[in-house]
């Protein structure tokens, strides 16, 4: 199997999506888009000709990714989950994903890419 090519990336961080994004490049990957909400990753989702995305599980005002995490699954999209901390509930559907705790580093996302 290969790594997967065209990256989604959700992050409310604009610091830590911008290093993601630069991660992204460094490894030959494409970004399909960059988004810090739910409402701003379905509709990519939905478009499709996305190969993995990379969560944030806990976002701006409360707002959890796991909607999109569904919505990923669904359209059989693999994705790896960020946590800033083990306080993260992961619901039992998305404990087999692969997480990337932060601070990550480079070798971390390459690998988690690779995982999945």
């Amino acid at each position: 199997m290969t790594s997967p090519h065209r990256i989604l990336v959700v992050e409310d961080e604009p610091l830590i999506a911008m290093m993601v994004e630069d991660f992204l490049d460094m490894l030959g990957k494409e970004l399909a888009g960059s988004v810090d909400s739910v409402d701003g990753a379905l509709p990519i989702v939905a478009a499709g000709g996305i190969d993995a995305a990379i969560l944030d599980v806990n976002l701006s005002g409360g707002e959890t990714s796991w909607p999109i995490a569904d919505a990923l699954a669904q359209a059989g999209v693999p994705f790896i989950v960020c946590t800033g901390g083990g306080d993260d509930m992961i619901p039992d559907a998305h404990k087999h994903r692969p997480v990337l705790t932060k601070p990550f580093t480079l070798d971390a996302v390459e690998q988690a890419l690779a995982a999945i």
